[in-house]
This record gives C-alpha cells, structure tokens and sequence, in this order.
C-alpha cells in the first residue's frame, strides 16, 4: 500500500511543477510603478518620498530630456508613454496648464487621476479644479487629495501621522489613493463625493485655523487688561493726584499685562480637562461626547500654551530692561539724594522680610519660566515625537501643573502685602494681578478635588468598568480625553 502511495505522489509531483530554491531566496514582487505629472517643487518632491517609500517612480514632461534634476532612480519620458506605463498618475501642475490632459484623454482612460493642485485665493474659479478635470477626462477617476501636503513637508519626511484628506466618486481609486498615502505615514480622512473638492481646495488657503480661537481669547483679555490697568494708575494718577506718568503705558503697564494674560492662557490650557473629568464623573462614563464647545476649547490647548509661552517669553524680556530705563535710574538717584540730604550718617533701612519675599517672587519666577520653555520644547513634533507616551504625558500634565502652580505662587508672592491695604483698591477696584490669579486658582483647587482618594476611585472605577456600562456601538463615536 505505501508503495502504491509512494507512486502516486511520483506521479503528481513532477520535477518541472516544483520550484526548488533555498529559503529566502524567493523572487520580491516588483515595486508599483507610479506617474507624475509635474517635475516642479511638489512633483520632485513627492517623488523622492514615493521612492524612499519603496515605489518605482515615472515622470510625465513636454521636454523629457530638458526637465532639469529629478529625484535619483526614478524615469522621465513623455506625457503619453508615463501615462500608459502606470495606473495611478499625480497631477502636480497648476489648473491653467490643464489644457494638455484633454488631448490625452484616450491615454487617460480607466486610469486614477489624484489632483493636488490649489488656487490663490478663494472662488478664483467657477467650478473646483478637480471637477474640472474630471469634466476634461471624463473616462478617467478623479480624486482631489493630498493638496494640503507642502514640498517642504514633503523633502524632509515630516508626513507621520499628518492628516490629509480625499474625496472622489469612485470608491475603488479612494482606496487605491488611501493606500498609498498609508503607506507615506499619513493619516487619510475621506470627504465623500467630488462635490468636496472645493472644500478640501480652499483648506490651504486658510490663516492659521487652530490658531483663530486662541489668538482671540489672547487679544481679548489683553485689550480688557490694558485699559483696565491705564484706567487704574495712568488715568487715577492724573485725575486724583496730578500727575503724568503716561509715560509708564510702554514698558511698565504692558510688563503688568504680558505676566497676567500669560498665567490666565496657561489655566485655560488645563482647565477644560478640569471641566472634561468632572463632566465624566456626573455622566459615570468617559465614552461619551463631549459638548462642542468644550471640544474645540480641548483641541486648541497646544495653540493656548504657545500664546502663553509667547507672553512669558515678552514678560522676562521687559523685566530684563527694567533696570536701564531713565525712570529707574532717575527715581534710584533721587532716593540716594534724599537720603544724603536728610542724614548723611544714616544707612538705608533693611527690610528682611521684604528681602525674603522679592527672592522668593525672583525665583519661583524664574522656576516657572524654566517649565514653561520645557513645556513649550516638548510641543515641538522633533521633539514630542522622541519621546514616548508617558514620558509626553508625564511633562505636559504633571510638570503642566506644576508649572501653574509656581506661576500662581508667583502672583501670590507679588501681592502678599497689597491684598488688605485699602490704598491697593483705587476707585474701589481690585488690581490688576488679584483678577488674573481667580482662574489659576480654581483649576488648582479643582485639581486638587479630582486627586482626592475617594474621586480618583471613581475615576479608576470609570476607566475600568466602562464596557459593562456602554453600548458597543457608542464606542465609535466617543471621544477619550487623557485627565
């Protein structure tokens, strides 16, 4: 019987159906061949970064042989033979130069167009341009993306985890797109149809998006700070004791201001995380969405703290430049003057505890300032992304905190003799810096409530027993904020 067994497997496995080859040694798929439309900035560089990604890379020009330098390993022939050479073709030209895709449109057939151009301006156009590609190819599919990548961006491999976006009305040449742009390190977020593309080509174009709710929050209390402080000791001076210190509003009120919106943008970064955990602890889940506003507010913390970096970084450099003014040395004379005039013999008086607490509020000051350069390196994304992260956690929550906390007991310091002298409220207002130190404040009393042992249980309990309490479809939907 093992014989018959043994002649049947002769039979079957025949010598010329068998590739023997040591392990290892087995022939690599060829590498997908892709086309570029361009050999401008963005197509040079998009083919450098499709190369090192592993792709064989073919460029489409009028003058192939006079295109200047592209990227090394990659081909160049004419628009016509790059097109029937690959399946997927990046057009990196401007709308204007469109007009030569219309003659080739027999070559374009069934092929995957990727649009990456963008305008000047908004509406500079009546249709999107991706529509009217695809109006000039209509044999081929159209998919407006990676428009938002920069050739600068692309040149120094700044692409891990970038989001771009795609739209298109094949779902086919989307995934062949998402595909690639996986494999490049982005992250790929798809806006439907192509009715998008003008959406997804005016994103460019907009200033600092993220930037747009900080900058304002930063202005508004910088302009409500400003006239609040001139109405208090410029305006107060002159109306009540005759004196013009206008002088005062360039270098000492707006060293008043530069440390109040500082410390007030650095608690905003932490307090919607405040308002987040206590909004978990009355929902009893932390798989739920937030509300719109308190999300938006969380999504631009980064842009907050770098604002408020900005203003402590302004604040340190005017305190710098105090000594130099000709006010201070003026009034610094006219002290030792005095002095000499009313008794020669006499030294100035040494207030100890006031020597104490002017090196205390230097301190912390300087303390405070060091954190905040930290926190402010560790954004950096050459920097946040060496590091791991619990050690990113670590430093912008713990050392986040910790850095409000010096910067409040900075303010603390500053007045701990001016809180109950009535010559302190000028027009029955309180100054200045007692207003700024409300909000850091409560986040650290708030805080230091969620860190009690019987809320941190109820934390824990929250994070660990969320599947017993949640549907399963409404994880996909939550939204999960690190506390």
């Amino acid at each position: 019987m093992s014989m018959t067994v043994t002649g049947g497997m002769s039979e079957e496995m025949k010598p010329e159906s068998v590739s023997l080859r040591p392990l290892g040694t087995a022939a690599a798929p060829e590498p997908e061949l892709l086309c570029i439309f361009g050999t401008g900035d963005l197509g040079r560089s998009l083919g450098l970064r499709l190369l090192q990604s592993g792709y064989r890379v073919v460029y489409g020009s009028r003058r192939p042989h006079s295109c200047g330098p592209l990227p090394q390993g990659a081909q160049v022939m004419s628009h016509a033979a790059a097109a029937q050479s690959a399946s997927l073709i990046f057009i990196c030209v401007h709308r204007e130069h469109y007009d030569f895709l219309e003659t080739m449109a027999p070559h374009l057939e069934g092929k995957v167009l990727v649009d990456l151009s963008n305008n000047l301006k908004k509406d500079m156009y009546p249709e999107a341009n991706a529509a009217y590609l695809q109006r000039l190819v209509p044999g081929a599919a159209v998919v407006k993306g990676l428009n938002t990548l920069s050739a600068w961006a692309l040149q120094n491999g700044l692409l891990a985890g970038k989001q771009v976006y795609l739209c298109g009305n094949s779902a086919g040449a989307k995934q062949a797109v998402a595909e690639m742009a996986t494999k490049l390190g982005l992250t790929v977020l798809d806006r439907g149809s192509l009715s998008a593309a003008r959406e997804l080509e005016d994103f460019p174009l907009q200033l600092f998006p993220e930037w747009r709710l900080p900058l304002r929050v930063a202005i508004g209390i910088t302009a409500f700070f400003f006239f609040y402080l001139l109405i208090r000791d410029v305006i107060y001076a002159y109306v009540e004791q005759g004196k013009d210190i206008s002088f005062r509003i360039m270098v000492s009120l707006a060293n008043k201001v530069f440390p109040i919106v500082s410390l007030i943008m650095l608690s905003l970064c932490y307090l919607p995380g405040v308002i987040a955990a206590f909004l978990q602890l009355y929902r009893g889940t932390k798989y739920r969405r937030f509300p719109d506003w308190l999300d938006r507010w969380m999504l631009c913390r980064k842009q907050m703290g770098l604002v408020a970096l900005g203003f402590a970084f302004l604040h340190a450099i005017y305190t710098f430049i105090i000594p130099i003014r000709y006010s201070v040395r003026h009034k610094l004379i006219s002290l030792v003057v005095d002095e000499m005039k009313d008794n020669k013999t006499t030294p100035f008086y040494f207030d100890n505890t006031e020597a104490w607490a002017t090196d205390s509020f230097y301190v912390l000051g300087i303390l405070g300032f060091f954190l905040y350069v930290l926190l402010g390196l560790t954004s950096l994304p050459s920097v946040g992304g060496s590091l791991s992260w619990r050690e990113f956690s670590f430093i912008q929550s713990k050392l986040g905190h910790l850095t409000l906390s010096i910067c409040t007991a900075h303010g603390y310091v500053y007045g701990w003799n001016k809180f109950l002298k009535p010559s302190t409220y000028k027009w029955y207002t309180p100054p200045a810096f007692m207003l700024c130190l409300i909000v850091p404040s409560v986040v650290l009393v708030l805080k230091a409530l969620l860190l009690l042992p019987c809320v941190d249980r109820t934390l824990t309990h929250i994070r660990q027993g969320w599947e017993r309490t949640q549907p399963r479809e409404e994880m996909g939907e939550s939204k999960v904020t690190n506390l």
